[in-house]
């Protein structure tokens, strides 16, 4: 992808980032995945008071390219207000990881932002293969 997409991906995750609910983290996220036809998603993270009900803004974003019938999924831009970039959680890696083993990712946060490779970030990931 090139500079000026990445950049409309960082402005989705962070705009989306503004809707997060984060009551008790308050570590607010913003995802914003494109797909291989070029359509992008958005989500951000959803916290529960049950904290293992809560969603992460990656999952809500690739769930919501999945319910628009995607599963080509090229590039994800996370947006955070912490002071360093953030990676994906470890459900979050598995999770893409079903679609996208190798999927491109940003993380912008603190004026600056830092790139992984999904199979850098989970080598050796648990998948469908492994089932059969």
């Amino acid at each position: 992808m090139d500079e000026s997409s990445w950049d409309a991906l960082r402005q989705a995750a962070t705009k989306v980032r503004a809707r997060a609910y984060a009551p008790y983290s308050g570590f607010v996220v913003g995802a914003a995945i494109q797909t291989k036809s070029g359509a992008v998603f958005t989500g951000c993270n959803v916290e529960n008071a049950s904290y293992g009900a809560t969603i992460c803004a990656e999952r809500v974003a690739m769930a919501a390219a999945v319910a628009a019938g995607e599963r080509e999924l090229m590039a994800l831009a996370i947006s955070t207000k912490a002071e360093r970039p953030t990676p994906p959680c470890g459900i979050c890696r598995q999770c893409l990881a079903e679609l996208a083993p190798s999927l491109s990712i940003r993380s912008y946060a603190g004026g600056t932002h830092a790139g992984y490779d999904l199979s850098s970030l989970l080598p050796d990931a648990f998948g469908r293969d492994q089932l059969e």
